[in-house]
């Protein structure tokens, strides 16, 4: 009987499979960008092996919530993900994707935080996925539809809601989409673009995602003191048109609302009991998007992560600049528009209670476009993995990557990834769970994290003690892919 030889082997792991269970030590074989054989220790050969003695080997990890949607096309080599052992990256979050819009003017903000109008150049979802394929990034794409994207299309004053026929035309463009590959419909109610728009207008898209097996995620309208109401709105409408919901990057915003993830939580948890709700989280207690001046309140500290007419600023706080031009926070923010900024304005035991809850996913929400970003782009992952699961103990290595794999990819509907089985892609990631941590910071946050050794996606070596190797295999995914 001729010995099975393989293309690629990890020898010698500790495999954490992406499912919850505990680990256990065996080699992995890989031919033909899946796994092909788990087997005990020292028993398979190959062209190609990894001694991944004293490591760990996990499916590679699935950032549900990002705003990579150029960056795929722009820097396909996506070392802020790779770096941290993502494999895969969900765009098009919070009511923002680069498609479909074929620009006519520059995108209002927070649109502006993807691109400009140069970059708003796919009239269709199948043109921006035929651009992602003809860069060939180097981890795995799948897209949601952006609401405010579609509005941006269709309606023509935004400081209103759709009419019946700017909701036909947005239905039409969402349903190409989805035709085309996208996982399902984004929302962000809480920015200007859609901030006009009702529960109906959503409603009538969500049955459009629904009617093709998607899923509607949502920054909701209001995550400071009307949470509880915006959660509901969230998952009434989910509920009307029958598909599951993720509400996107869950918090508790603003001094005034620190301690009430305990209400919010058990809300979401008495709604799970009738219908499918998801959440993701990232692992900081501050956030990052356009500097707003209504949201500047002189209490929380607020950092700015770029600024158009004051490049200068960017990594500064914006009590320190207001200092220096002798003027308050909210003239100082003014005076730095359009910008962005990080907001410290979470709690970290409202952090650790939503990272905890069984249901959360993990997603980034990195922003790859600003100057001086949150150091979530490049470290979120390794954070959770180091700071929270082995330091602070909140939850079990093994816990901790199924947040990251399989509870992403069932969420998603992405079949044949996020668990190390037979005949799964194998996207994996193998690093060392004593030294893995974030080395990104708010002061320098382009970093890479440490203890990561290799990076596998779809069969092919990716990253090599954080280099990449410049293999560029990520694919499009479809739902069910």
């Amino acid at each position: 009987m001729q010995t099975p030889h393989y293309a690629l082997i990890i020898r010698n792991a500790d495999i954490v499979d992406g499912t919850g269970a505990p680990p256990f030590r065996g080699d992995l074989g890989i031919n033909h960008q899946h796994i092909a054989c788990i087997a005990p220790s020292h028993s398979l050969h190959g062209d190609h092996i990894l001694n991944a003695t004293g490591l760990v080997v996990a499916p590679g990890f699935i950032d549900v919530h990002t705003h990579d949607d150029r960056e795929v096309i722009d820097t396909p080599a996506m070392l802020p993900k790779l770096t941290q052992g993502v494999t895969t990256v969900i765009t098009g979050n919070c009511g923002i994707s680069l498609a479909p819009w074929l620009a006519t003017c520059q995108p209002p903000a927070p649109l502006s935080l993807i691109g400009t109008q140069k970059d708003y150049r796919y009239a269709t979802v199948r043109a921006y996925i035929a651009a992602v394929e003809a860069a060939q990034p180097a981890v795995n794409v799948g897209l949601l539809i952006g609401h405010s994207t579609l509005r941006v299309n269709a309606v023509a004053d935004l400081q209103r809601g759709a009419t019946p026929d700017e909701i036909s035309a947005m239905q039409i463009l969402l349903a190409e989409g989805l035709q085309a590959g996208a996982l399902g419909l984004s929302s962000g109610l809480f920015y200007a673009p859609a901030k006009a728009a009702d529960n109906s207008e959503i409603i009538a898209l969500a049955k459009i995602a629904a009617a093709s097996g998607g899923i509607y995620t949502s920054h909701i309208r209001d995550e400071y003191n009307g949470v509880l109401d915006a959660l509901a709105e969230a998952c009434d409408a989910a509920k009307a048109a029958q598909l599951p919901v993720v509400l996107s990057h869950h918090k508790c915003a603003g001094p005034a609302n620190w301690g009430r993830t305990t209400e919010t939580l058990a809300y979401i948890k008495e709604r799970r009991q009738h219908q499918a709700v998801g959440l993701d989280a990232y692992p900081y207690t501050a956030g990052s998007t356009v500097l707003d001046p209504d949201y500047v309140d002189g209490v929380i500290r607020i950092m700015i992560s770029f600024s158009e007419p004051h490049p200068e600023m960017q990594g500064r706080d914006l009590a320190d600049i207001a200092t220096e031009w002798q003027v308050d926070q909210k003239e100082a923010a003014l005076r730095l528009h359009p910008a962005g900024a990080v907001y410290f304005q979470m709690r970290e035991d409202d952090v650790e209670r939503v990272l905890s809850d069984t249901h959360t996913m993990i997603g980034s929400d990195g922003l790859p476009h600003d100057s001086h970003p949150h150091p979530r782009l490049w470290g979120a992952f390794p954070r959770v993995l180091g700071h929270y699961s082995r330091d602070k103990q909140l939850f079990s290595l093994s816990e901790a990557v199924r947040r990251m794999t399989s509870l992403s990819a069932d969420q998603f509907g992405l079949k044949h990834r996020g668990r190390i089985a037979l005949d799964h892609y194998a996207d994996l990631v193998i690093f060392n769970p004593g030294t893995i941590s974030d080395q990104a910071t708010f002061a320098h946050p382009k970093q890479a994290a440490s203890g990561i050794h290799w990076v596998i996606v779809n069969g092919q070596i990716a990253l090599q003690d954080g280099v990449s190797t410049g293999q560029r295999s990520g694919k499009v995914l479809q739902r069910s892919s």
